[in-house]
């Protein structure tokens, strides 16, 4: 290997900000500089096999770091390995990476109980303000908190009924060597299944269209002016809306869970809620928030004995 991991690594990275959102650049030299480099650092020539990777894994592990955070860390490294073949830093290896068998997997969306959703939306329909219109988007839209935050009173065409998802706001912290970033930047939704159309309940329409027609098109829905409300304080003021209410305590993202729970629930197509989601595939809808009950397991297994004794 004619080249350090350091090196290779600083290579990518002036190489891959060119290709990529200023978002995913940040959230890539977090991982790099907070979990690989400390562990891949050294100065000299080190091969990188199949056994250092298992021990940064188990390292990441050992520090309680979740098996998102593991994953995310695991992808950047593969993507400076492979970076380094290209170059001809170090030959081409397969890893078989395995996870520790402690690592919790259950993916179960954490969602409002039905009893808090109906204080929250009692709560809204007789406090009307710009963030708790928000809050009601979410929780007949499913957006992602970016997502609200960067909805503009122009997003909402109330003529067809659709809102227009083509955009997301959020803080971007960078710190790389000299270079330090701190700003809020709107940009494009997380994938491109994340740019989508999705239809206004005839409950939101009620709301919505009398207020589309006296709104300033270009002014930011919850904060009702040509700046978005940062992400991190619409989050505290869910969190204080709770608290208030005496609700249970639930992140903001599970307004976006609870939608997509209750569709379920109502049986509606599982396709159609994934795009309704933008969710980059169908999987991740089925993973998220598909989960039969006992009761329906027993129907499944009861059907299929009948059609045995046939």
């Amino acid at each position: 290997m004619s080249q350090s991991f350091i090196q290779v690594a600083t290579l990518w990275k002036t190489d891959k900000r060119q290709w990529i959102k200023p978002s995913t650049y940040a959230e890539y030299v977090y991982h790099l500089n907070k979990h690989i480099l400390p562990f891949f650092s050294k100065p000299e020539a080190v091969p990188i096999t199949e056994d250092t990777v298992q021990q940064f894994v188990h390292h990441l592990r050992a520090k309680g770091l979740s098996l998102h955070t593991i994953r995310d860390s695991l992808m950047v490294l593969r993507m400076i390995l492979k970076f380094g073949v290209k170059r001809g830093a170090w030959p081409h290896q397969e890893f078989n990476v395995h996870f520790p068998n402690d690592v919790k997997t259950n993916r179960n969306a954490p969602v409002i109980p039905p009893s808090d959703q109906k204080v929250l939306l009692e709560y809204i329909q007789r406090n009307f303000s710009f963030r708790n219109l928000g809050i009601l988007i979410c929780l007949h839209t499913g957006l992602r908190i970016g997502e609200v935050c960067a909805l503009q009173w122009q997003d909402l065409d109330i003529e067809n009924g659709v809102v227009h998802i083509t955009k997301t706001v959020q803080r971007l912290w960078l710190s790389d060597g000299e270079e330090k970033v701190n700003s809020l930047i709107i940009h494009s939704p997380k994938t491109a299944t994340s740019t989508r159309d999705i239809p206004i309940s005839k409950h939101l329409m009620k709301l919505v269209r009398p207020l589309r027609k006296v709104m300033d098109p270009a002014a930011y829905v919850i904060s009702n002016s040509r700046k978005p409300l940062e992400p991190r304080y619409y989050r505290d003021y869910f969190h204080r809306l709770q608290k208030q209410l005496g609700l249970q305590p639930v992140r903001f993202h599970a307004l976006r869970h609870s939608f997509a729970t209750r569709c379920i629930e109502s049986k509606c197509d599982y396709k159609t809620v994934s795009v309704i989601l933008g969710h980059a595939s169908l999987a991740t809808t089925m993973d998220l928030y598909v989960h039969p009950d006992f009761a329906e397991k027993k129907k499944v297994i009861e059907k299929m004995t009948r059609m045995l004794r046939m």
